[in-house]
């Protein structure tokens, strides 16, 4: 596809039309703004466009694009699917290419898993030719390693001791062809890793690219680049640095970002800003370094959002005259998709907190210590951020973005007719006892804690099982069964069952499914002890239910969702006509002690199961599946596998509260959405006007939540337990038609009002004197 300057991407034979459509788009987040820190003013949302020409160029970020090379052939490029056979990695360089000079790009950075599995030459070249536009357009790039771009990704395995020769992306992406670059400086020793020089604005500056585990000596040489370079200000990019906490927002540091702060940045007052990938996300965080002066640092990956990232790519502008970096993440793969074919996950723009914001930073006195003739350029160029705006956005509109919000209390959440099971843990807490239960708040299907002795694992330990309040932020349960210890090396497991008779054990949801939980990875495992351990399991054996005999999992149970031992969710079934075999969904690489909703909805009009990972869906989905096949009433497991007709394999992590309906819902509906608050509803008032007047007003409505009513009578209540409510007044009412209006609040969320009407009759007015003459 060729993207022109004057239309730099196709939009459909017609402008794209708004839709109200309810979804989740990428990763969940809520607003949260960063403090100042070490002297940088850090602004939540870009701030509004200079008006006034000034020094400004542009930084181009490409995130991980692992997944657009990994599936550029099997989907993007597919003609059925956007029908210009382009995949996001190659519709971003070209982008870029063509608008270069429109916002003065002067340089762009690749932050690492350039490809999903290393050892695929189909995905290097894929990635070889996305990256060859920019060759093409003489547009100069740094590129770096990340953990999927290498061949043993240990935490533990420094570059300095990979078999160099065994590399593909020294074959790729090595210093021969780095030297192509007219910004290029070198490379280590190792070749994994490089710095460049560029000039923008009549000033240099340094991007110094650290691949996958950086060594002692690759450490060392990075010092010694910038000692041979003492004035030139420092961009450090790597695939880790900044971590995200689960609340999707607040930076999170990690072991490998502290090693690179402690042994490089902190000292080198030069590196004034980090950008990392490889965590799901955006977020940044302000550190003061030796100097006393900030140093900004910035994750921005979106593989684990719609298409695997959707195309979104970041655009810093420097702007030397006015001291700003404005942030923009924008896609230019969403605005040349056809209309026709656009969602609500496509949004231009994503414009989150660290998804778009403003740094404001004095550069002459940031730099004075190394360069005190750092100078802006000519105040030339108009507002880059808002050129760029204007060239993605010429003539597209997207579909309305929808946002999630945190839920008030912990009846927040939709309630969903065909409701089968809902665990939650809410109100339990600590070690979970052998034959103590998780309630089934849909009624019926209880879990219990199988005890040891019968549950096969001779090294499991009382205290494996806990329930904590450590849940995932989204979940208005609030609390998670956490399973520590696991390990198929030493056979140590514990795991929850429903019991024998639990109606659920024999829904074989023949009208689809939507089936919903809340994971966490705990931070120690590893492929040796915890590969393809399962978090939820309808237990059983596939022999003997008609499954066609197969190499792997033939003896395993009919349906189980875990996790791989590339740390992806897998979601694995058998539909109601067995014979149809394994039908699986995966998703991509799930960060190990960070929350994640996943939602699994089986269509029957579609025949399909789309996994949804923190709302977004996964890439790789069922097909020409429906419902389950069933072993009988086998129960339902938590925290194992059931393999050859035994519990095994258990989680390592936690699992929050889980859900299952009986037919296919969206988002709007799922446990990430919040309760309706216009569901309040008044039963009908009782008017008694005899010797004792009352007028009670009763209704319906959300448990916790604040009832207000108004009109006839004034007070407020709270709806209790079994979603009733009940205010009274005991005044006579005078004769007439009057009413009364409940609305209903849960945290700062007001829904619709309830009205009705009725009539009071006269005998109210002979009371009256009576009443007030008692001093009622």
């Amino acid at each position: 596809m060729h993207l022109s300057r004057s239309t730099p991407a196709r939009h459909g034979d017609r402008p794209g039309r708004r839709a109200g459509v309810r979804a989740l788009t990428g990763v969940l987040a809520t607003a949260a703004a960063l403090s100042t820190v070490g002297g940088a003013v850090s602004a939540p949302a870009a701030q509004a466009a200079d008006t006034e020409p000034a020094s400004r160029f542009t930084l181009a970020v490409l995130p991980d694009t692992q997944f657009y090379s990994r599936y550029a052939e099997s989907q993007f490029e597919l003609p059925e699917r956007y029908g210009d056979g382009n995949n996001p990695f190659a519709v971003q360089t070209e982008w870029l290419a063509e608008n270069a000079d429109a916002l003065n790009v002067p340089f762009v950075a690749h932050l690492g898993d350039v490809v999903d599995q290393v050892g695929q030459d189909v995905e290097w070249r894929t990635a070889d030719a996305a990256m060859r536009t920019l060759d093409d357009a003489d547009l100069p790039y740094s590129i770096l390693a990340g953990n999927h771009d290498v061949r043993n990704s240990a935490d533990d395995l420094f570059d300095d001791q990979y078999d160099l020769a065994q590399e593909p992306f020294l074959d790729w992406f090595g210093p021969d062809r780095a030297a192509e670059q007219s910004t290029y400086g070198g490379s280590d020793p190792t070749g994994m890793n490089s710095y460049h020089l560029f000039e923008a604005e009549g000033q240099q500056f340094m991007v110094l690219a650290l691949s996958w585990r950086a060594s002692d000596a690759t450490l060392a040489w990075a010092d010694q680049v910038m000692a041979q370079h003492p004035t030139v200000p420092v961009i450090l990019t790597s695939h880790e640095v900044l971590n995200i906490e689960p609340d999707g927002v607040t930076p999170k540091e990690t072991a490998y970002g502290l090693r690179l702060w402690d042994q490089l940045i902190r000292g080198n007052d030069q590196i004034f800003m980090t950008l990392n990938g490889h965590f799901h996300g955006t977020s940044r965080l302000v550190k003061t370094n030796d100097a006393g002066n900030p140093v900004t640092e910035i994750v921005m990956d979106h593989q684990m959002a719609y298409e695997g990232g959707n195309g979104y790519l970041g655009l810093f502008e420097f702007d030397l005259t006015n001291g700003t970096i404005s942030v923009q993440t924008g896609s230019p793969w969403v605005v040349s998709k056809p209309t026709e074919k656009l969602t609500a996950y496509d949004q231009a723009f994503l414009e989150g907190d660290n998804q778009q914001f403003t740094l404001g930073i004095d550069f002459q006195q940031r730099f004075a210590g190394f360069a005190p003739d750092f100078t802006a350029g000519s105040p030339d160029e108009p507002s880059l951020t808002q050129r760029a705006r204007d060239i993605l956005l010429d003539g597209f509109v997207g579909p309305d973005p929808v946002t999630t919000e945190r839920p008030a209390g912990t009846s927040d959440f939709p309630q969903v007719p065909g409701t089968l099971a809902h665990w939650r843990m809410n109100g339990l807490e600590g070690t979970l006892a052998e034959g103590a239960t998780i309630p089934d708040v849909a009624g019926g299907n209880d879990l219990t804690r199988v005890p040891i002795a019968e549950s096969g694992s001779p090294t499991a330990q009382p205290g494996d099982v806990t329930v904590t309040g450590d849940a995932d932020p989204f979940s208005s349960d609030g609390a998670a069964v956490c399973f520590t210890g696991s390990n198929k090396q030493t056979n140590r497991f514990s795991y929850l069952t429903t019991s024998a008779d639990a109606p659920v054990n024999t829904a074989a949801l023949a009208g689809g499914y939507t089936i919903e939980t809340f994971l966490k990875i705990d931070p120690s495992w590893n492929q040796s002890d915890n590969a393809w351990m399962k978090a939820l399991v309808r237990s059983g054996n596939r022999s003997q239910i008609g499954v066609p005999e197969t190499r792997w999992d033939w003896t395993a149970s009919p349906v189980a969702l875990g996790l791989s031992n590339l740390k992806e969710f897998q979601w694995t079934e058998v539909p109601i006509e067995t014979a149809k075999g394994d039908r699986t969904a995966w998703s991509g690489e799930i960060m190990v002690d960070t929350w994640a909703h996943v939602a699994l909805v089986n269509d029957p009009a579609a025949a399909t199961t789309t996994m949804y990972v923190n709302g977004a869906p996964v890439l790789r989905n069922a097909s020409d599946t429906v419902g389950h096949g069933l072993d009988g009433a086998m129960p339902w497991l938590f925290g194992s596998d059931w393999v050859d007709d035994r519990a095994t394999n258990g989680w390592n992590g936690c699992i929050g509260e889980t859900r299952v309906i009986d037919h296919p819902v969206g988002p709007d509906q799922w446990l990430t959405a919040r309760a309706d608050l216009d569901a309040v509803a008044i039963t009908s008032p009782v008017v008694d006007q005899g010797l004792k007047p009352l007028l009670r007003v009763t209704g319906t409505g959300l448990a916790g939540a604040t009832v207000t009513v108004t009109g006839a009578v004034r007070a407020t209540t709270v709806v209790g337990a079994d979603g009733t409510w009940t205010v009274e007044l005991t005044r006579p009412l005078l004769p007439g038609t009057r009413e009364v209006v409940a609305t209903q609040t849960l945290g700062d969320r007001t829904g619709e009002a309830s009205r009705v009407r009725f009539r009071v009759t006269a005998v109210s007015v002979v009371l009256w004197p009576i009443y007030k003459l008692l001093g009622r």
